[in-house]
């Protein structure tokens, strides 16, 4: 282990450490550009949810990612509310987030695009995903 000075407990050690510091990834250029805390930590941690599908990758457990690419062909208002369920139930798994809300749905012929609120610890924001349908 290594001393840090002036610290007495663990207590100390985990408010110095930021619990919500993680890498911050540049999707343009394929790689990892530093650090991102707070609200941009968040956004980006909705977009990696949403953009992981559950179950398929051995390094997440099975309460990571979504399931909306398997509503291919239903009824758009079943789709709708399962788009709905989905969404919340993988976003809420990140303990940062607390409810999203405010769902609005835009359907074209092979995609709908699913704009909701998501409210964190840190703040709200809107965020898009697009699902094919």
């Amino acid at each position: 282990m290594i001393p840090i000075s002036g610290l007495t407990s663990l207590k100390d050690i985990d408010e110095i450490i930021p619990k919500n510091r993680t890498y911050k990834l540049n999707l343009l250029e394929g790689k990892i550009d530093g650090y991102i805390d707070g609200l941009s930590a968040i956004k980006q941690g909705v977009f990696k949810i949403l953009e992981t599908q559950r179950y398929q990758y051995l390094i997440y457990d099975f309460s990571y990612g979504s399931e909306l690419n398997e509503l291919i062909g239903k009824d758009s208002d079943y789709i709708q509310m399962e788009i709905r369920r989905r969404i919340t139930e993988a976003l809420i798994t990140d303990d940062r987030i607390i409810d999203v809300t405010d769902f609005v749905f835009v359907n074209n012929r092979e995609n709908m695009i699913v704009t909701f609120r998501v409210i964190s610890k840190e703040g709200s924001f809107e965020s898009e995903v697009i699902v094919n349908v």
